[in-house]
């Protein structure tokens, strides 16, 4: 089975879809999430939507407030900590995310957005003009490992985010390389190093991707 470099521990669901693809998924971190300490920016939202586990590790949540989760590993880091009122996005995106926020609140409201300093901006553009008031929360940032860690044996390496496509350029001579989502493609891109193929960052998307590579 072919060996793939991703910053997913085993359990994670996204390493179980690299599996069911013909992949055997390899933790690889080259990058840590940090907090920033910054507190919500509103004491009286309805509910606070949460687009990663980093997020829901390193957000300061506001005691009591209702989680909209994106994605199956969200909801479960925000359970892990504690929080009891946890919705989960059916699709594990923005785009199913704010489908979840409107289905829950169909009044609208006011909703705090917790999200990493590099996240893409989908959803406050979406929202923009709407019942649905977003209230942009960086509750994290991706820094390098310092000193990064050594290279396991592979024969890929999976880049989830813009910051580890830039670092795992440079060190994935020989290997194949593949990004999570357009921006982390245009990451490789703008560090000299092309990929090898790139999917939208949906779950089905990517074990299509790696389905196609299994073989060498």
């Amino acid at each position: 089975m072919r060996r793939l470099g991703l910053s997913r521990p085993p359990e994670d669901p996204l390493s179980q879809a690299v599996r069911g693809a013909g992949w055997e998924p390899v933790p690889l971190r080259l990058t840590e999430m940090v907090a920033t300490g910054q507190p919500a920016p509103a004491a009286d939202a309805d509910a606070v939507l949460v687009l990663s586990p980093s997020a829901a590790r390193l957000a300061l949540l506001p005691s009591g407030l209702p989680c909209l989760a994106q994605g199956e590993a969200t909801a479960l880091a925000l359970r892990t900590r504690g929080a009891g009122n946890v919705l989960t996005a059916a699709e594990p995106r923005a785009e199913g995310l704010l489908q979840l926020l409107r289905q829950a609140y169909p009044q609208g409201g006011s909703f705090l957005l917790a999200r990493g300093e590099r996240s893409r901006e989908h959803l406050e553009a979406a929202a923009e003009g709407t019942p649905w008031r977003l209230l942009p929360w960086v509750t994290h940032r991706e820094i390098p490992l310092q000193p990064p860690p050594p290279l396991p044996e592979l024969e890929a390496v999976l880049a989830l985010a813009p910051l580890q496509a830039e670092l795992l350029g440079p060190r994935s001579q020989g290997l194949l390389r593949f990004a999570w989502g357009r921006r982390t493609l245009e990451a490789f891109s703008r560090a000299g190093y092309p990929v090898d193929g790139w999917c939208e960052p949906e779950v089905s998307a990517l074990q299509k991707l790696l389905a196609a590579r299994s073989q060498p």
